[in-house]
């Protein structure tokens, strides 16, 4: 089964840039964690601490796009540098702020900022793959591939943040995150021999191909509800563990969820779908929120992580459905705009679910709080039903 990623891995400098991207990506699983456990560490309330992450993932939803545009325009190797600097300094003056009680203004302002320069590495990685592979095939391996190490992020990112803040100090897991996401995106920005020319364009010269909304808004709408599932049952998690006298597990148990989906990703890039991708991210997003359901009436750890492990099975096949559409119809100039689109659907749709499901925590419990989740999952099935490939694929 590990020949396909053998083959794509042996292209020259791909095993050292995906490895790089592995490492840049590690905050996207550990800030909002992060933030969580240092606010409602410092004040109490999980309400306050999921308002604190929203501002930071929805300033990231808001810039996502735009941060796409710049990569295709001017290359990544100009744009993530500067772009993760940014971010590294916004993130440790919120923790400052945080620490010294700082007037709660500057909390919301300094999330804001580095939310908003967190650069697209995960767009950019994929763009990469596009412009280094010419087979079909291969590129749904390595779609595959770095849907697999997505989850291998939030894998480790959670357990990391978790001990690092409750077994250390409350902002030694933000600081961690800081240090792989600078070092890691300057490392992957460094490979210039296999990144995509900058100002790519299938038109003619000097004019800017057309984005496939028709295809493109739908997947972002999908992306939109699975985010606001995954941002409700992250806060939820963390607060289960707690009601359960085990704060410290709540890292374990969210990376039992992405191990699921790990194992799912590996079958997904080593089988010859016969079924195009827009079935498996139909099937995926209803399996996503039948998985949520239980979740309500688990009262136990170990029944938690359970239900959580085989929940996860259809989180990677799901959004390897979502990118494959997204590669097979969006030009290659406008490409990682195209998948930052979609990152900026999950990321927009985990802010309103972690907020919402906070407040849910503070006034009724988890339990009741995982029904935000649900809800969540719900509405992207829904929503899946309507996405359809591009009527022409990107030569």
């Amino acid at each position: 089964m590990l020949d396909s990623y053998r083959r794509v891995l042996a292209r020259p400098g791909a095993l050292a840039f995906s490895s790089a991207a592995l490492v840049a990506r590690l905050p996207i699983s550990m800030v909002g964690l992060g933030i969580v456990l240092l606010v409602e560490g410092r004040t109490g309330s999980y309400g306050l601490a999921g308002t604190v992450s929203a501002a930071f993932v929805l300033s990231e939803a808001a810039f996502a796009v735009l941060h796409g545009r710049w990569v295709d325009h001017f290359g990544q190797a100009r744009v993530l540098p500067a772009a993760i600097s940014v971010f590294g300094a916004g993130l440790a003056l919120m923790m400052l702020a945080v620490e010294q009680d700082w007037p709660r203004v500057w909390t919301y302002l300094f999330a804001a900022v580095s939310g908003a320069a967190l650069p697209q590495v995960g767009a950019s990685v994929r763009t990469r793959w596009s412009y280094l592979l010419d087979d079909a095939g291969e590129k749904q391996t390595a779609f595959a591939l770095e849907a697999v190490l997505d989850e291998v992020v939030f894998v480790v990112g959670p357990v990391l943040v978790t001990l690092l803040a409750t077994s250390w100090h409350p902002v030694a897991g933000l600081t961690s995150a800081l240090v792989t996401g600078v070092v890691g995106t300057f490392a992957f920005a460094a490979q210039r021999s296999t990144e995509p020319p900058a100002g790519r364009s299938s038109g003619p010269v000097g004019v800017r191909p057309a984005m496939p909304w028709r295809l493109v808004l739908p997947l972002a709408l999908v992306c939109l509800t699975l985010g606001a599932l995954f941002g409700a049952a992250e806060v939820t998690t963390v607060a289960f563990a707690e009601e359960q006298g085990e704060r410290w597990v709540a890292g374990w148990l969210l990376a039992v969820w992405s191990l699921g989906s790990l194992v799912a990703g590996l079958v997904t890039g080593a089988v010859a779908w016969r079924s195009g991708p827009e079935v498996r991210l139909r099937w995926g997003s209803a399996a996503m929120a039948l998985a949520m359901a239980p979740l309500m009436l688990v009262q136990s750890i170990p029944v938690m992580a359970v239900v959580l492990l085989v929940g996860g099975l259809a989180i990677a096949p799901t959004m390897i459905g979502a990118m494959t559409m997204v590669e097979q119809g969006v030009p290659s100039g406008r490409l990682t705009e195209g998948m930052a689109i979609l990152h900026t659907g999950i990321v927009a749709g985990v802010a309103p679910g972690a907020s919402i499901a906070g407040l849910v925590v503070d006034h009724s419990g988890a339990s009741a709080a995982y029904g935000v989740a649900l809800a969540g999952g719900v509405l992207g099935a829904l929503a899946a039903q309507t996405a359809r490939p591009s009527s022409s694929v990107r030569a």
